[in-house]
């Protein structure tokens, strides 16, 4: 007999905001139940990623979610706060893994084999479902940091350095979860 093979997407969103935490998600799809519509977050509207959410979810073998916050991002640099997401969404999952197919060309330190492949969210669907997962669950989060941080407008802008939210981070000066590390922010400490 022969073992099972579990092949898990992993993707990341938030990379570039100057607030909030970088999201990453882990989706082991399942084969007999193909989810038509996958492709990366970014080529999706926000309406579409919102509908294909739940399908995932419940189509899926098995998903998860991983994060690093502002604070990890600033101790340890953004790419490591992104690789450390992507690892603690993979031992999320509540199956094992035997091998990670990565977006990007940087792979996070996995128990299992790791593949990593530019703009693999446009090429395989395993790692387009983490993405719009990833993409939903951050939008959502920022959408109440707009509630409780308001002035910033990040329900709007998601945290990325629009001009807006550079114009209000020079005019309040960053909040708590604001990355200080992230110049912009760290021209507008008072």
């Amino acid at each position: 007999m022969t073992a099972q093979i579990y092949i898990v997407g992993v993707d990341e969103v938030g990379r570039g905001p100057l607030a909030g935490a970088v999201v990453a998600a882990a989706v082991i799809l399942d084969p007999n139940r193909p989810i038509i519509g996958l492709n990366d977050s970014k080529k999706l509207t926000e309406k579409r990623r919102e509908q294909l959410e739940p399908i995932i979810q419940q189509n899926a073998l098995a998903w998860a979610l991983g994060r690093a916050e502002a604070e990890e991002i600033d101790d340890v640099n953004i790419l490591q706060a992104t690789l450390l997401a992507m690892k603690r969404a993979v031992e999320g999952l509540h199956i094992k893994p035997t091998h990670a197919l990565v977006d990007g060309n940087q792979a996070p330190n996995l128990a299992c084999a790791v593949t990593t492949i530019i703009k693999g969210d446009q090429s395989e669907p395993a790692i387009a479902a983490a993405s719009i997962l990833a993409k939903v669950a951050r939008d959502r989060e920022m959408q109440v940091m707009d509630e409780l941080y308001p002035g910033y407008g990040f329900a709007k802008h998601k945290g990325y350095p629009t001009k807006y939210h550079q114009q209000t981070l020079m005019a309040l000066g960053p909040c708590i979860i604001h990355r200080q590390s992230f110049k912009p922010v760290q021209l507008a400490m008072k």
